[in-house]
């Protein structure tokens, strides 16, 4: 090695931001057991690069001693002074050892560790660099797909997207551009690996973030998700500015914004409600497009009883319960629904919009009926969370 090779490591360190410094020790201590295994070394030694000229020279580190008993790491009193007559015993010293074609042996380490540095901080900046986009949105190509995942080229890195991570709706081929939210971002000995997600959440956050001035600039803010990927959102949107409508910024002029989303996400119908402090009100609101004539909140129980009109039953419940159970994922609370003449048949009275329960002791002390119709909705609660986790 010379000095075009310090020079060279000096360029990678403006390049890469590895430092040359410590780049010259990983050589060293490369050579060190580059030197051992070439030469059948057991010796003590250390490896000396110059940081001008790029000379590699090797070391043998001997311990001065009275009798010599391993001439391989030690060296007698006598020999020592020969060297300089100011050792004493149990200094080291070290003797030149450097084999006459070890720069051929040098080069070669050297290749190998540099290439090896850069590689781990390429893979380093770009894990810094995706572990600060995690929740994030991102744009790449599908590459190709095997029995785990697809692989999507992002430029620098691949993601990888599960195929239970893919709408039910879609197919994927190679080259198609795609949309996915960034799960999440791991370490690992081949580099970063980025798993990237069609059916979370987030990406319909994300999605309504990148359409929406008002959301992207916190006007407007995304409270609560609920989705079944492919199939149907539902969104909770809220304003402190009351001169600002949270639902009408998110579906846009013509319902443009919502559209360009709905096409993002092949057709999923999305529902956009206003989100209230007061329970009731968002409980009624979460179940649109369906009218809510009632709504009894039971707050020790977490619990709400929800009365609609006759000819909306189905509509509130939804396909196979669909509009009911986002409805609750979205607001967290439990949904019993029905229709005005069940109420009326099980002797529910109903002649406030909202009546509101604050504690279990309250609830108990309500009529027979009531009690039971709160078990109920309990029930069905707990049936459709089942249902979810099957």
């Amino acid at each position: 090695m010379n000095s075009e090779f310090i020079e060279a490591l000096h360029d990678i360190e403006k390049e890469k931001g590895i430092s040359k410094e410590v780049l010259i020790e990983a050589i060293e201590a490369a050579l060190v057991s580059g030197y051992k295994r070439n030469f059948n070394s057991a010796q003590n030694v250390r490896v000396d690069i110059n940081r001008e000229l790029g000379n590699v020279r090797v070391f043998a580190r001997k311990t001065i001693v009275e009798d010599v008993t391993d001439p391989r790491t030690q060296i007698s009193v006598d020999e020592a002074h020969e060297i300089d007559p100011n050792y004493r015993v149990e200094d080291v010293v070290d003797i030149e050892v450097t084999p006459r074609d070890f720069g051929r042996i040098a080069a070669q380490t050297a290749k190998q560790v540099v290439t090896q540095r850069i590689r781990e901080a390429e893979r380093g900046i770009i894990y810094n660099e995706f572990i600060d986009r995690e929740q994030d949105i991102i744009t790449g190509i599908v590459q190709r797909q095997d029995s785990r995942f697809y692989y999507i080229d992002l430029g620098k890195v691949e993601a990888l997207m599960p195929l239970n991570e893919k709408m039910p709706t879609e197919t994927f081929k190679q080259g198609d551009r795609v949309k996915a939210f960034i799960t999440k971002v791991e370490k690992t000995t081949k580099g970063p690996q980025i798993f990237v997600s069609r059916t979370h959440p987030g990406l319909l956050k994300r999605l309504f973030e990148l359409e929406v001035p008002e959301i992207f600039d916190g006007v407007v803010e995304i409270r609560s998700v609920a989705r079944e990927a492919g199939d149907r959102s539902k969104i909770a949107v809220y304003s402190a500015e009351p001169n600002v409508d949270p639902v009408g910024a998110c579906v846009g002029p013509k319902g443009m914004r919502v559209q360009t989303i709905v096409q993002e996400l092949k057709g999923e119908k999305i529902d956009i409600v206003k989100w209230s402090e007061d329970t009731a009100e968002y409980i009624a609101n979460s179940l649109s497009p369906s009218k809510v004539v009632h709504v009894t909140v039971y707050e020790g129980e977490k619990v709400t009883r929800v009365i609609v009109p006759d000819y909306q039953l189905s509509l509130a419940i939804g396909k196979k319960g669909q509009n009911a159970r986002l409805a609750a994922k979205l607001t967290g609370w439990k949904i019993d629904i029905k229709s005005e003449s069940q109420a009326q048949e099980e002797g529910f009275e109903f002649s406030e919009p909202v009546s509101i329960i604050s504690s279990k002791q309250e609830v108990q002390h309500q009529d027979e009926q009531t009690s039971e119709a709160i078990a109920t909705s309990a029930e069905n609660s707990d049936v459709t969370d089942q249902e979810e986790k099957e």
